[in-house]
């Protein structure tokens, strides 16, 4: 598997070729055959791997809270939802995002501060274990930058598809 410090440059080498699998994949593949696959891939490479080692998804995301969320989090960090929401909420189109990136939760070790709370938006990333990825592979190929185990899904996946690699560098 790629290094995480090295998932963005590799992603970059082979942009234009993850664009042209993404449209191979939304004319010629099945939808409940690419969930499958998307999720005995991520059963497999997700068993050992150990996320706080990369925490890529922390440094570049910001997390999206639903509303529900707010009044764990606030209370596990002992201020009230107002404050909480003040101090590290930015809301868009009714949707509450963390106003910082990388995520301020995110400790040196790549513990999550809010672990026993974080919001459902971080436990689910990538989503690649979630069903009806055919309708989602713009958002699986921009998590191919950014986390180490979706780019090596996205290379197996080619390889299962026997896609034309184009020439690389």
């Amino acid at each position: 598997m790629i290094e995480p410090s090295k998932v963005k440059e590799a992603f970059n080498r082979i942009e234009a070729e993850n664009y042209a699998f993404r449209a191979y994949l939304k004319n010629h593949a099945n939808e409940d055959e690419l969930d499958e696959q998307f999720l005995k891939l991520h059963n497999e490479l997700f068993l050992n791997y150990d996320c706080s080692i990369c925490r890529n998804c922390c440094k570049e995301y910001s997390a999206s809270f639903k509303e529900d969320e707010l009044g764990p989090v606030s209370a596990f960090l002992k201020m009230t939802e107002k404050d909480f929401i003040v101090k590290y909420i930015k809301e868009e189109f009714g949707d509450y995002q963390l106003n910082v990136k990388p995520c301020c939760f995110l400790k040196e070790d790549g513990g999550c501060e809010i672990e026993t709370c974080k919001p459902n938006s971080c436990r689910d990333y990538p989503y690649t274990d979630k069903p009806e990825r055919l309708f989602s592979l713009l958002s699986i190929l921009d998590s191919t930058s950014i986390c180490p185990v979706v780019f090596e899904m996205f290379e197996r996946l080619k390889d299962e598809y026997r896609f034309k690699r184009r020439n690389r560098r």
